[in-house]
């Protein structure tokens, strides 16, 4: 088989993780073609982006640096035996954080780093690990040979921050670079979360994006498989920390797993199944910590056990409801067009959104911490000159959705789901389905959230699944 692993940050928080994570390799390539696509050291990303804060502000960071210079050359240290190999990495770190060192102190004198200056800095939490778990490959007798995303051919276009790749330039040119290596026995090992534009300036695509960097790399090089190696065994039929009797999901199909990932599910980044979906590669989660499980299986075959009607339950927490009414939005065409291209140009993402057959009012939700910005971006944009009168809001709300393929066609689920709620006499805010019918999601309050998500589990009898 050709599989594409990535493994996150906390898979390789610490040399003796990385150890564990370079016999998983290979092991796995012992009868296989095996490309790696790994994360940052786990937190170095959320360090590195508060350097770069600190650098905005014209603070100095040779603390912050110096501490992740000596955390790398330790887990370097820990993690590779031979010295030869221990020593050429050590002069890599050295010299990418010399090159780090140089960009973060001419942004703090300049009290300024632009969105590519930034996406410049963030790139190093995988550049810096990249040598490492190469070097640790190479120390258990396994030729490999580590790039940037950039130098593995991944192009994008210069959205710093959130750039999107370039896929027919990406296909051919990862093919390229990475199908020779392949063929010569040799296991590259790719930064996650890094790409390069056309004119070579390094990008980023996103956080979590590194689950997107496998997919991409797995369509390219058409992968038989994708595996997700993260700290989790798979999808869960509910947040383990809410629901204790939740269980592991060992299929699921790709929509109904982006429903799932979409509304909070961690055990991937939302965008990584497109790519996957589109060449019809199976995606693979499985746990560093417990690699013989199976873990979960996302492809295209939607399965439907007898008697299954709902698969999971999903929340997001941390979100506030907006509703805009007015009498005269009644009849009047383009009036959530108007709220919505406001809030677009702004920056606001809208969560989910429903609106009353009387067309006098519209709610949606929006994260918390976009909530004022919302609210200003309304007032000012559209209070006074348009058919909306009113906007109230409400910040204490979550979002809980039911998800599965076995709703299609079945009558009743939403009396049942509905009728559940009910008999814990929690109040349902809004509601809102597809027409796919694999989601029914409601809003309610932030304290009823826990209780909503056992209350469903139970209904639906999710635990003896």
């Amino acid at each position: 088989m050709k599989i594409v692993m990535k493994f996150g940050g906390t898979s390789v928080g610490d040399g003796k993780r990385i150890k564990q994570v370079v016999e998983l390799i290979k092991k796995s390539g012992q009868n296989n073609q095996v490309v790696i696509v790994i994360s940052a050291l786990d937190s170095v990303t959320d360090q590195l982006v508060a350097i770069v804060a600190k650098a905005r502000k014209g603070e100095p960071s040779g603390s912050a640096l110096d501490s992740l210079q000596k955390r790398h050359e330790q887990v370097l240290s820990e993690a590779i035996s031979k010295q030869e190999i221990r020593s050429k990495v050590g002069q890599e770190v050295s010299s990418l954080m010399q090159m780090l060192r140089n960009v973060v102190q001419g942004g703090t004198l300049l009290k300024e780093l632009t969105p590519r200056s930034t996406d410049y800095v963030l790139s190093f939490g995988e550049r810096l690990a990249v040598p490492i778990l190469a070097g640790a490959l190479e120390d258990i007798g396994v030729k490999s040979m580590h790039l940037s995303g950039g130098e593995a051919g991944i192009i994008t276009d210069d959205n710093f921050g959130e750039a999107n790749p370039l896929i027919n330039v990406t296909r051919q040119k990862v093919l390229k670079t990475l199908g020779p290596l392949l063929d010569n026995g040799v296991v590259p090992v790719v930064t996650g979360f890094i790409g390069s534009t056309q004119n070579g300036e390094i990008s980023t695509i996103g956080r979590g994006g590194s689950d997107y960097s496998s997919t991409i790399i797995g369509s390219c090089v058409s992968a038989d498989e994708v595996w997700i190696w993260t700290d989790v065994d798979g999808l869960m039929t509910a947040d383990p920390q809410v629901v204790k009797n939740c269980h592991l999901i060992p299929e699921i199909s790709y929509a109904e797993a982006a429903e799932m990932v979409l509304l909070g599910a961690k055990a991937m980044h939302p965008r990584a199944l497109e790519p996957a979906k589109e060449r019809g590669i199976p995606v693979r989660i499985k746990n560093t910590f417990n690699p013989n499980s199976n873990g979960t299986l996302i492809s295209k075959d939607v399965k439907v056990k007898k008697g299954e009607i709902v698969k999971g339950i999903a929340a997001i927490r941390d979100v506030a409801l907006i509703n805009i009414s007015g009498m005269s939005m009644a009849g009047m065409p383009g009036t959530a067009g108007r709220v919505f291209d406001v809030l677009g140009k702004n920056g606001i993402n809208i969560i989910m959104i429903s609106q009353s057959i009387s067309e006098s009012n519209i709610s949606f939700l929006v994260r918390r911490n976009q909530l004022h910005k919302a609210l200003n971006t309304l007032e000012i944009g559209l209070l006074g000159r348009s058919s909306v009168k009113d906007v109230t809001f409400e910040d204490d709300a979550s979002a809980v959705a039911i998800i599965g393929a076995g709703m299609k066609g079945t009558p009743g689920v939403a009396s049942r789901l509905f009728g559940a709620v009910a008999k814990k006499h929690i109040n349902v805010r809004m509601i809102a389905q597809g027409s796919s019918e694999l989601n029914i999601s409601f809003v309610v309050s932030e304290s009823d959230c826990d209780e909503v998500v056992r209350t469903i589990h139970d209904e639906f009898k999710l635990s003896a699944a």
